[in-house]
């Protein structure tokens, strides 16, 4: 079995998540795209043990992770039981229902049936009797907003989590959940947004300091612009890239000669700071310490390995941040 490294919290970093009393690693493992059914299981454990080892405590999923749906819950649970249940007290699991995940009228959106139905099986597939967050995954305009968050409220008042987040929100649709959540005293402590160099909504839109002024953590998914940002497209498109497998969130018209000469741009700065270009990608979301963590995806042991050396170096002179934002 399983055991792992003593020294495993002696370099992470750990944010508050807000003003609530949770911390999180400063990077977060997510287990969207690499911990499905059509992966290795003795690969998926090397993953996660690394990650731990190194002192990665927070684990996301959702419903439909996979591929196929659910079955990277599963695989998780299947990990928790054979090896990872004795450090369950030390891991911070989340999980999120909002898309799609059965066919019909209840398999999608933000009702109560369809939130609390997919949490139990969430909880079923990992063998939990709670997640410690658990996230509206995005809005659903079909649905009274109210609904949806009193559907959050129940699950932590049945024990099924302590926590509580939203994903994919806009400000202004954030602004409303909260006042509900406040008002209920519910302890919705987390927002998950798309956030990235090369994406910078949440900064235009103003939802990145509303979390920060208002004591709601932010982790930030694809910080490394699916792929955009790893270093992988500095020479052309490689055959085995999303782009190439006509991914539905990439395609060619994102790699245009003006964001190829962006990336190499960005590519010569990190250097000059001894990271590559994902490092300082990641440790550039990090930069200002208004986002908690950050979530990687990692295939592999050492592409974990890498991306948590991005801590090394979060610090940004004026000068560096400066050369960065004439090529955003």
């Amino acid at each position: 079995m399983y055991k792992a490294n003593e020294s495993r919290y002696e370099k992470m970093i750990y944010n508050k998540c807000g003003h609530s009393g949770l911390k999180l690693s400063a990077i977060s493992l997510g287990m969207w795209h690499n911990f499905g059914s059509v992966n290795q299981e003795e690969t998926m454990k090397e993953t996660l043990f690394a990650a731990f080892d190194l002192g990665i405590t927070h684990f996301d999923l959702a419903n439909n992770y996979g591929p196929a749906y659910g079955s990277a819950e599963t695989n998780m649970g299947r990990i928790l039981k054979s090896d990872l249940k004795p450090y369950r007290n030390e891991l911070i699991i989340s999980s999120k229902a909002g898309y799609d995940m059965w066919a019909g009228p209840y398999g999608a959106g933000g009702s109560r049936k369809y939130l609390m139905a997919s949490l139990d099986d969430s909880l079923k597939r990992m063998g939990l009797d709670y997640v410690d967050i658990f996230y509206h995954h995005c809005p659903d305009s079909e649905t009274p907003l109210e609904e949806s968050m009193l559907a959050l409220d129940a699950i932590v008042r049945q024990g099924k989590a302590l926590y509580v987040g939203i994903s994919n929100y806009s400000r202004a649709e954030t602004e409303k959940a909260h006042a509900i959540l406040r008002d209920l005293k519910t302890p919705f402590i987390i927002h998950q947004p798309s956030y990235s160099m090369l994406n910078r909504w949440i900064e235009e839109d103003g939802l990145k300091d509303y979390l920060a002024e208002n004591g709601i953590g932010c982790i930030a998914f694809s910080p490394l612009a699916q792929g955009l940002l790893t270093g992988r497209y500095l020479n052309g498109v490689p055959a085995d890239s999303r782009i190439s497998s006509q991914s539905i969130f990439l395609n060619e018209s994102d790699l245009d000669e003006k964001r190829m000469n962006t990336i190499k741009a960005l590519n010569e700065i990190a250097g000059s700071r001894g990271q590559s270009l994902a490092q300082m990608a990641l440790s550039w979301v990090l930069r200002d310490g208004k986002v908690t963590s950050v979530l990687i995806g990692a295939s592999r042991a050492a592409q974990v390995a890498e991306n948590v050396k991005a801590l090394e170096n979060i610090r940004f002179s004026d000068e560096e941040l400066n050369r960065i934002e004439r090529f955003l």
